[in-house]
C-alpha cells in the first residue's frame, strides 16, 4: 500500500467542483477511498451515487470557493466546519455551511464522511445541491 499525503476538504472540493479540467474520476480517486460512504443530513450514499451527484453539480455551477473555518485531525479522525459558495449558470449565488466529521483511510483519503449542512443564502432548490443528494 502506498502512503500519500492526507487530503482535506478544501483540496477535495476544489478538485471535485472548481477544477473543470480535472477528470471527475481522477478527482474522486485522489481524495476518496474505494469503499467511500457519506451521510449528509441523515441520508447515506455510496461512492457511485456520490460520483453521480458530483457530475450533476459540475453541470449546474460555473464556479465557487470553499472556506474552512475550523479543521481538526487526530490520527484517522478528521473534523471541520466549512462554507461552500457556488455560482450557478443563471448567475445566482448559494452559500452552504457544513459541519463535517470523517474517518480517513490509512492511505490518507476520505473513507467515511458524516455531515450536516445549512443553506445560508440561495434559492429553495439550492438546499438539495449539497455534496450528496
Amino acid at each position: 500500500m502506498t502512503t500519500m499525503t492526507s487530503t482535506d476538504i478544501s483540496r477535495a472540493i476544489n478538485d471535485l467542483l472548481f477544477t473543470p479540467g480535472l477528470d471527475l474520476t481522477e478527482a474522486i480517486d485522489r481524495h476518496f477511498a474505494p469503499g467511500y460512504r457519506q451521510r449528509t443530513n441523515g441520508v447515506w450514499s455510496d461512492r457511485t451515487s456520490f460520483a453521480q451527484h458530483m457530475a450533476r453539480l459540475r453541470s449546474l455551477i460555473l464556479g465557487g470557493r470553499v472556506e474552512v473555518q475550523d479543521e481538526l485531525r487526530d490520527g484517522l479522525s478528521y473534523a471541520d466546519r466549512h462554507t461552500v459558495t457556488l455560482t450557478h449558470h443563471d448567475g445566482h449565488i448559494s452559500r452552504t455551511e457544513v459541519y463535517l466529521f470523517a474517518r480517513m483511510a490509512p492511505d490518507g483519503r476520505f473513507e467515511r464522511v458524516e455531515e450536516t449542512t445549512l443553506l445560508v443564502t440561495g434559492e429553495g432548490d439550492d438546499a438539495h445541491l449539497g455534496l450528496v443528494k
